[in-house]
């Protein structure tokens, strides 16, 4: 690894900011812009969301079974065990489902963007792209956005289901406790903010994935060794701004929701 100076590490970041910022606004300006290559976007819609299924819906049904068992051993101290579907409704659909659906898109797709985009890049095809007339950010950013903004919100209501399935699949064959209490509990604990704030998440996720793994991609040097270190790099800082975003999404929308 090169040694720098502070100065010129700091001057780096920053400058590596800016870009990152020019990209996403340019790949949100260029929706509005023709031609929309739906071709491609429906192609990468497959691949992201199709793809990334299955993967979803076991992390989010795991999570709700083991959020149902750990609140079972706690809430049965103080006879309270006709609550668990209030807590695995409220966990999932607020925190759990977007965040695991976001991290498990990151891992898969992101990578898979950033490794894609470096390829290009080091083979010299994004300059081939360019000589032709081609918006590189047009063609392969803003259908790659588009798309993850769209499928994750598609992802993370089904990981919803999925993981108030497995909260079910809990109380019903473990605790044996009243399956259809469970479900009036659920359905009954959830208000409008829960939903909005659940579903405002995978917006904003999908937004720092899909901008984030194209960003590293399109900044790749260092032949094939830059394109493995763009796709580490991508993953590892997307999964970070998703949880740390996060925190500040939470908080802002309770306080503009008032809850």
């Amino acid at each position: 690894m090169e040694l720098i100076s502070p100065t010129d590490f700091a001057k780096e970041k920053v400058r590596s900011v800016q870009e990152y910022a020019v990209l996403a606004a340019q790949s949100i300006g260029n929706i509005f812009r023709r031609p929309l290559y739906l071709a491609d976007m429906i192609q990468q819609a497959d691949l992201i969301g199709f793809g990334s299924l299955r993967i979803v819906l076991a992390a989010v049904f795991f999570t709700g079974a083991a959020l149902a068992l750990n609140s079972a051993s706690s809430l049965a101290r103080f006879g309270a065990m006709t609550v668990i579907g209030q807590l695995v409704s409220v966990g999932i659909v607020r925190e759990l489902g977007p965040v695991l659906a976001g991290l498990v898109v990151a891992g898969r797709n992101a990578s898979g963007m950033a490794s894609e985009l470096g390829s290009m890049i080091v083979t010299e095809q994004i300059d081939a792209m360019r000589a032709l007339g081609t918006d590189p950010m047009k063609k392969l950013v803003t259908p790659r956005v588009v798309s993850t903004i769209v499928m994750l919100f598609f992802l993370t209501i089904l990981g919803d289901l999925m993981g108030m399935l497995g909260g079910a699949f809990v109380v019903n064959f473990v605790l044996r406790l009243d399956t259809h209490q469970y479900w009036s509990s659920t359905w009954q604990t959830l208000e409008f903010s829960d939903v909005f704030t659940g579903l405002a998440k995978p917006l904003v996720f999908g937004f720092i994935i899909s901008t984030i793994g194209c960003y590293y991609g399109l900044t790749t040097k260092g032949g094939t060794q830059g394109v493995g270190r763009a796709t580490t790099e991508a993953v590892v800082a997307s999964m970070i701004l998703i949880i740390a975003v996060d925190v500040f999404i939470t908080r802002l929308l309770m306080i503009t929701l008032g809850t």
